[in-house]
């Protein structure tokens, strides 16, 4: 084994030992050298929130999130999209792919192995809670005018997955597909064709089963995503409450493992990710166990030289977005890496991650900006250090 990686190994296993440590939480970490922008266009007109970034078989980059928003939460989210044909230098207008009558959140996308693009979203009338009534009173007169035109069918279809799908390099787009399932990053791409989606059925939120109940577990497809099927529930460890766990996203690692992580509000791990791993192409999970990475949520991907990386936002001081690699797939993490650590607001983060043709990766994650009030999408360009801490 090259030494490089003989050290990264002993220095994650040390990272391990140590989860209690500031370096382990994430307090205190490398940072990396990055070249930071801002992507979106028309800054502090919209609030923008909660993207994905993928990157076509062509080399072409899209990013996804949920845009045309007043604030974290409101009745106007939608599905929006960018296109970049020169690796993150030079991106295209924003456009609405999906935009239903309520607050349509965090969006998703995956390049499947047929070159499919799957863009995932949820809705949600959590806007329209006495508590987020009260936190934003200067939209009360819009919200309420948007109130009146909700049909009762219009409120019956809240907190449902959707699924957009395009064969054409996003040209077209598919009608918004009902889907059991949702998370922040959407489903991920096994080896042997297969897809999976671990994440959580709302109650009622199966388009077959309307009376089914809040559970958190896989879902398979064998055609590309057109259909979907429950695999597997994921365990909780125990003494922890299921509805504690949020916000799933995996990873298939060189050895066949599936790495899958969980955001989770857990007293034990509050703002602390878990860690679930499948031998068996997702029949069976082992008990989640704890990362000490204080942030959330995960954005998963394997790199061509086989290692994976997590990147995520970081929600203790100093607040931002960070990543760590794995070379054992998902037995061991490095200790953190910073990507950015400025932002003035816990209100930020859900990065993803992309390899470029160069080797170099590219970031994307929303963030407040100092005396903004509304969130714009942000990117960086970096690349891995030699020899990671």
């Amino acid at each position: 084994m090259p030494s490089f990686f003989v050290t990264l190994r002993l220095t994650s296993l040390a990272a391990l030992a140590a989860f209690g440590s500031t370096a382990a939480s994430g307090e205190n970490p490398q940072t990396v050298a990055a070249d930071i922008s801002v992507i979106t266009p028309d800054e502090g007109r919209y609030y923008n929130g909660w993207p994905t970034l993928a990157r076509q078989k062509n080399g072409s980059l899209i990013v996804v999130w949920s845009g045309g928003r007043d604030a974290h939460v409101c009745p106007f989210g939608r599905v929006e999209s960018m296109s970049s044909q020169d690796e993150g230098k030079n991106w295209s207008w924003p456009r609405v792919l999906f935009d239903s009558a309520i607050d349509d959140r965090d969006a998703g996308v995956l390049v499947t192995a047929r070159g499919t693009l799957l863009v995932t979203s949820f809705n949600s009338l959590v806007y329209n809670t006495p508590r987020n009534r009260e936190k934003y009173p200067q939209q009360k007169d819009k919200w309420d005018r948007h109130e009146r035109g909700l049909s009762v069918a219009n409120k019956e279809r809240a907190h449902l997955a959707y699924l957009l799908r395009s064969e054409d390099g996003g040209t077209t787009w598919s009608t918004a597909q009902l889907i059991p399932v949702s998370s922040p990053h959407g489903p991920l791409q096994l080896d042997d064709g297969r897809l999976l989606y671990p994440g959580v059925q709302r109650a009622g939120a199966d388009p077959h089963d309307p009376t089914a109940t809040r559970r958190i577990g896989v879902w398979e497809s064998k055609d590309d995503g057109h259909t979907w099927t429950f695999l597997s529930p994921l365990p909780a460890r125990p003494g922890d409450n299921p509805n504690d766990y949020h916000e799933f996203h995996g990873v298939q690692a060189s050895n066949g493992t599936i790495v899958v992580q969980i955001r989770s509000h857990a007293d034990e791990s509050n703002r602390q990710m878990l860690q679930t791993l499948s031998t068996d192409g997702g029949r069976t999970w082992s008990v989640p166990r704890t990362l000490g990475i204080f942030g959330y949520p995960p954005h998963l991907m394997r790199l061509r030289d086989g290692r994976l990386l997590v990147s995520y936002d970081h929600r203790r001081a100093p607040y931002g977005v960070q990543a760590r690699v794995s070379t054992d797939a998902g037995t061991t993490w490095s200790e953190p890496l910073a990507i950015t650590s400025n932002a003035v607001k816990l209100d930020q983060g859900y990065p993803s991650t992309v390899e470029l043709g160069n080797g170099q990766l590219l970031t994307v994650w929303y963030e407040i900006p100092p005396g903004a009030k509304k969130a714009v999408l942000k990117q960086a360009r970096w690349s891995l250090p030699a020899l990671l801490p």
